[in-house]
């Protein structure tokens, strides 16, 4: 937080680290974080998961909005009493990066948090834009 109760970051790093949680993301376009931020509509939220080249980005969504866990209903707010989520995103968009982009061709691959000290990591718009821009450059970006 910064000054006087003011959000400085509404972008954000979640690190997927199971393959059946990737799949779903971008099948039912939703992510339960577990980790607490506050998720704002129209931020972007960048997918990573380890690959062979190290943590990678796996694409990015739009936050179409949050639902905290307490206003859920029935199977899904007992998954996430049970997983210790705190809610669902939403997304309004979602991207695929084909083929992953590896953090070290980012400009964030300087960063001191690695591995799954990223799930949860802030970006400043600037390095979203970055990281946009280098998926352009490298990837085919797929929308879901």
């Amino acid at each position: 937080m910064g000054k006087r109760g003011t959000y400085l970051h509404k972008n954000f790093i979640l690190r997927i680290t199971r393959e059946e949680w990737l799949r779903q993301v971008f099948t039912i376009k939703k992510y339960y974080p577990g980790v607490p931020r506050r998720w704002e509509r129209g931020g972007l939220i960048f997918l990573a998961r380890r690959s062979d080249r190290g943590d990678s980005f796996v694409g990015y969504g739009v936050v179409g909005r949050f639902i905290e866990k307490d206003d859920l209903k029935g199977v899904e707010r007992q998954e996430c009493e049970r997983m210790r989520w705190r809610g669902v995103i939403i997304f309004d968009e979602l991207y695929r990066f084909e083929p992953p982009l590896p953090l070290k061709e980012t400009s964030i691959a300087g960063l001191k948090a690695k591995g799954k000290c990223l799930h949860g990591y802030p970006l400043t718009e600037e390095q979203a834009a970055e990281i946009l821009e280098a998926a352009s450059n490298l990837c085919s970006i797929i929308q879901v």
